[in-house]
């Protein structure tokens, strides 16, 4: 797979209005002649849709449809994406979808909105085992803490 296009630092983060995640399903049922019906997962790694926005000024708005258009191959081209997630902020695999993008609207006089449904390469999980234990992940922040307490210097 080729690399992923990186975010460019002109680019502010995606508005939190409107910001939601729609994992797709793993899931695939079949149905018998009988009327029952069976359900598996198909695979264990699947994407998830992400809807969010932008409200840019008006030369950052231009770069952007720029960047989609030159960059981003119209879009169909990976990149790497701040988002947030229940695990935490970190740069994620993301393209647009064949919904590409809505916008520019004109909002507040002087700013442009996108609004867009980015696809997340692999849906945002926790390490495989983590249910195990979880005491380690609803205390994390107290070993966070105490670790850099402890040795802030490391």
């Amino acid at each position: 797979m080729a690399a992923a296009v990186p975010y460019p630092a002109w680019l502010p983060l995606p508005l939190r209005d409107g910001y939601g995640m729609k994992p797709v399903t793993p899931l695939v049922t079949s149905r018998f002649q009988s009327g029952a019906s069976m359900t598996r997962r198909r695979s264990t790694s699947t994407p998830t849709m992400v809807t969010l926005s932008w409200v840019l000024k008006d030369r950052v708005a231009a770069m952007f449809e720029k960047w989609v258009q030159e960059d981003l191959v119209d879009g169909s081209a990976w990149f790497l994406c701040k988002l947030r997630t229940p695990i935490g902020d970190d740069y994620y695999r993301a393209r647009f979808t064949a919904d590409f993008y809505n916008g520019p609207y004109l909002v507040d006089g002087d700013f442009w909105r996108f609004d867009a449904t980015l696809e997340m390469f692999r849906r945002p999980l926790l390490a495989d085992g983590s249910t195990a234990y979880p005491d380690a992940i609803f205390n994390s922040d107290i070993v966070d803490l105490a670790a850099n307490r402890e040795w802030p210097e490391a």
